[in-house]
């Protein structure tokens, strides 16, 4: 239940964003991010803001553990929109988290992953995939890699 304490705190963060999803493009931005996390419930509830100061946005995730089903949704939304965006669904095992999920892009359904690994006191690593042939293939298109501030 307490898989996300590590969160906890203030995170200077790394990112590198695929900038055409989907397309075989190989082009990557790259820009900095602070991420500032918090747990509720005990443990059983993480939320976190981070804020793009370069891109002109910020991001909310509302993570929440479900006690009967031993898993937790992952929830984003984005200052852009105000909406939330579907869950992704998973669990840690072996000290990484796996969620996945079903979400569009570019109004093509896609299979979602978010993938948290190389968890440590003062580092994290977070990656987001897409999959447009129902989980055959993966296109990494987001990392972000954590540093505590």
């Amino acid at each position: 239940m307490n898989d996300f304490d590590f969160l906890t705190g203030t995170w200077d963060v790394a990112n590198r964003r695929l900038v055409k999803p989907l397309t075989g493009s190989t082009e990557w931005q790259e820009f900095p991010a602070t991420s500032v996390a918090r747990q509720a419930f005990g443990g059983a509830a993480n939320i976190d803001e981070i804020t793009f100061p370069s891109m002109g946005f910020s991001g909310l995730t509302l993570r929440l553990f479900d006690v009967e089903r031993e898993e937790w949704s992952l929830h984003w939304a984005s200052s852009r929109t105000g909406t939330l965006f579907p869950p992704v669904v998973g669990r840690f095992t072996g000290g990484t988290g796996e969620f996945y999920g079903d979400d569009t892009h570019e109004g093509a359904p896609v299979r979602v992953r978010f993938v948290w690994s190389e968890i440590t006191a003062t580092s994290a690593r977070w990656e987001q995939a897409f999959s447009a042939d129902g989980e055959k293939t993966w296109e990494t298109n987001w990392i972000m890699e954590l540093s505590r501030a």
